[in-house]
């Protein structure tokens, strides 16, 4: 794939340096059959979803991905986040205990059971949240971390701005009906992606598939966790309004997908569809490292410099998201570089943008970056060269 284009004239370099030049449109030459089949989206009865690769971030599926929804139990995922990061912070530890309120021990639909007027340790909280998506536990930690519900809602908020969830706003701990309280499937990828990528050592808990609290045993509602196929969270949610919904993520051959869908008429027809949807988003796709770091994809024309070009790579790992049954001829990778390109010109300066497309869709993009030092020509050889170059 490493290009180098050499100039024979000072006219095709003027007409280089005249305009953004796009050096290369390349077939990659890729061991994938050479039979594709048309790419078929997958049919499914979610009003919303979003299936993303966790390590490319490419966009596999989405469906009303951007639609302000009710976001049911799956705001717990957020709860448990900011509890976390407040333990990272060293305000809390596991073993803080929080009193239960009566109105945290009142809350109805999915329950924990925490004692009235009794204290339960973080620990025990958060897999009451985690696994057994206690509306009750998540009280008991907003009022404790934040001295109300109100005040925690404040917390999660700032979190959710803090991890881009831009059409997102949270009105309690729980997820509890409020038409005030909403997100997305595309936010709630955006808080799974930064779960896994950020509270690593915490994130295991959401695959666990039981807790017993009180005397009495719940088992994760998850119905991806019991049927084999790497699945490792994340959590369930359902409303009237917002139908039944699941955040979820599963790894296979290394490979991690992150899957949110709502909106599903019920329970039975979530399994079936997270199971569909999941198993679609790992089977059907592959990851391919296209170019690595320092891997020379061309070499890039400098104006006014001891060297006439400069080798250019990807500034990080170029790797893409695409069908099993792609073919080298549907892909292809184009270098595009800045209008002009002046000396002097360090290594690791931004001289351009790489990107792979599918089909003639652009799938990922990062940009290039000059593997060397490029000096500045002596003032005489620069006005030689601004001479030629006017000629």
């Amino acid at each position: 794939m490493s290009q180098t284009f050499k100039f024979s004239n000072k006219w095709l370099q003027l007409a280089l340096f005249s305009k953004a030049v796009k050096l290369a449109v390349i077939a990659l030459a890729l061991a994938w059959p050479q039979n594709a089949e048309a790419f078929d989206s997958p049919k499914t009865s979610a009003k919303q979803v979003f299936i993303q690769d966790f390590e490319t971030g490419q966009i596999l599926f989405e469906k009303a991905a951007q639609e302000r929804m009710p976001t049911s139990s799956m705001s717990k995922v957020i709860t448990a986040y900011a509890i976390f990061d407040a333990i990272e912070e060293g305000k809390i530890s596991m073993d803080t205990k929080y009193l239960v309120s009566e109105k945290a021990w009142r809350m109805g639909g999915s329950k924990m059971f925490v004692p009235l007027g009794e204290e339960v340790s973080v620990s025990d909280l958060l897999k009451g949240v985690i696994i057994q998506s206690g509306n009750d536990a998540t009280v008991v930690l907003a009022e404790g971390l934040s001295g109300s519900e109100e005040g925690f809602a404040k917390v999660l908020n700032a979190k959710a701005k803090e991890l881009g969830m831009t059409n997102s706003h949270f009105m309690n701990a729980s997820g509890w009906p409020d038409d005030n309280h909403y997100s997305t499937a595309e936010d709630l990828g955006k808080l799974a992606t930064a779960l896994i990528k950020n509270q690593k050592a915490h994130y295991p808990l959401y695959s666990e598939t039981e807790f017993k609290f009180n005397d009495i045993l719940q088992y994760n509602r998850n119905p991806l966790l019991y049927k084999n196929i790497g699945a490792d969270g994340i959590k369930t949610g359902h409303t009237e309004a917002g139908g039944y919904g699941l955040m979820a993520s599963a790894v296979n051959d290394g490979r991690r997908v992150i899957m949110v869908i709502n909106g599903v008429p019920s329970n039975e027809e979530r399994s079936t569809e997270a199971l569909k949807l999941m198993q679609w988003a790992l089977s059907q796709f592959e990851n391919k490292v296209i170019a690595n770091p320092d891997q020379i994809l061309g070499e890039a024309p400098i104006l006014y410099g001891k060297a006439k070009v400069v080798p250019y790579a990807a500034q990080d790992t170029l790797s893409v998201t695409l069908p099993t049954y792609a073919t080298g001829a549907d892909v292809t990778q184009e270098n595009v570089l800045k209008d002009s390109i002046v000396a002097p010109v360090k290594k690791g300066d931004v001289i351009g943008e790489v990107s792979i497309l599918y089909k003639g869709d652009v799938v990922k993009t990062t940009p290039l970056i000059a593997l060397s030092d490029v000096a500045e020509s002596n003032p005489v050889m620069k006005l030689f060269q601004k001479i030629g170059n006017a000629i």
